[in-house]
């Protein structure tokens, strides 16, 4: 009988089951079983399950936060090697991959929201989306991903130790593009509606926070990243954005976006898309985690077990102003060889 395993799938908006599936036990040629350790909740899995999401077919097995262990040895790749999954998969061939943007391929596929994705026990990956964990432990090499699309938005926005940061939406992704902020020397700043979350911001060490922009302020920010996920917040974000500075768009909305042309002529402001990451950011990640650099121990929230996750999947969708991380640990992820 073949081996079956179980997998977190929304099924429908509103609907997540863990339905069964043949668990696979071959790779396509140039890919690597994985068998999977540990996955992070975002709030791409989030809005997927409330029905939000603007590329997503249903059903979908979520999950992209992914860290595992070489299933079956590939070439270059033992069996049992720690690794970190990059969900990005990208075509290889248009404009984009040719100019070494793979991040924004023109026929992305994102585990997880265009393809199935990894809460589950295995999942076979592109040996080029796999990097060496090393001695990282996996529930850290999960939050690699998130805090990448991060160190992404920091890198696209050419932050430096001169300049006057605000970060607007202080949920993961927009901590993640603080934190790394932080590292290349900048004042940061935080600005979220929601004081719980500012809270968070706190224990992480940030004291720059805000729940709106005082006078005080008023000339604006070097670098403004908006990590909010609405649209007013991303129009009312022009304002925050100082002459000569950089306005860097990391959420995604479906909504149009307007702003004012005078104003933004004026200030000379450039305007930034920031999408995904590259192999670059997981590498600055990874070495940051390694040296202490970012303590993945003050970003894990809360830990779920595969089977317990149907229960908690709605009570986090529906309240994350306390949430940073949580990570789904997977059972059956078999332990390294003796």
């Amino acid at each position: 009988m073949a081996k079956t395993m179980l997998c977190g799938t929304c099924v429908a908006p509103g609907h997540f089951a863990l339905t069964e599936v043949p668990e696979p036990q071959s790779a396509p040629e140039g890919w690597v079983l994985v068998n999977i350790a540990a996955a992070g909740l975002c709030g791409t899995d989030y809005h997927i399950f409330a029905g939000k999401h603007p590329y997503l077919n249903y059903p979908r097995v979520i999950g992209h936060e992914l860290s595992g262990r070489v299933a079956v040895a590939a070439p270059d790749w033992p069996k049992d090697t720690p690794v970190v999954i990059n969900p990005y998969i990208a075509c290889g061939t248009c404009r984009a991959c040719q100019r070494g943007k793979p991040n924004c391929c023109t026929r992305i596929e994102v585990l997880g929201v265009h393809r199935d994705g990894g809460i589950c026990a295995r999942l076979a990956v592109p040996a080029g989306n796999l990097y060496a964990a090393g001695d990282l432990p996996l529930e850290a090499a999960a939050m690699v991903e998130f805090l990448a699309i991060g160190a992404h938005a920091v890198r696209r926005g050419e932050v430096t130790a001169a300049d006057r940061v605000l970060v607007t939406g202080a949920g993961p992704i927009g901590l993640g593009a603080a934190v790394f902020a932080r590292l290349r020397g900048a004042e940061v700043h935080l600005l979220d509606t929601t004081p719980a979350r500012l809270e968070q911001a706190a224990t992480l060490g940030f004291d720059r926070l805000h729940t709106a922009i005082g006078p005080e302020l008023a000339e604006g920010f070097d670098v403004v990243f908006d990590a909010t996920g609405h649209a007013g917040a991303i129009e009312a974000g022009f304002a925050h954005v100082a002459h000569g500075g950089s306005y860097v768009l990391i959420s995604v909305v479906q909504n149009s976006i307007t702003f004012a042309d005078p104003e933004f002529h004026k200030r000379e402001m450039r305007l930034i898309g920031s999408r995904n990451a590259t192999a670059e950011d997981f590498e600055v990640v990874m070495e940051a985690l390694r040296v202490g650099a970012v303590r993945a121990e003050t970003l894990l929230s809360e830990r779920i077990a595969l089977t317990d996750l149907p229960t908690r999947l709605p009570e986090l969708a529906a309240d994350r102003g306390r949430l940073i991380k949580a990570i789904v640990t997977l059972e059956t992820a078999e332990e390294p060889s003796a």
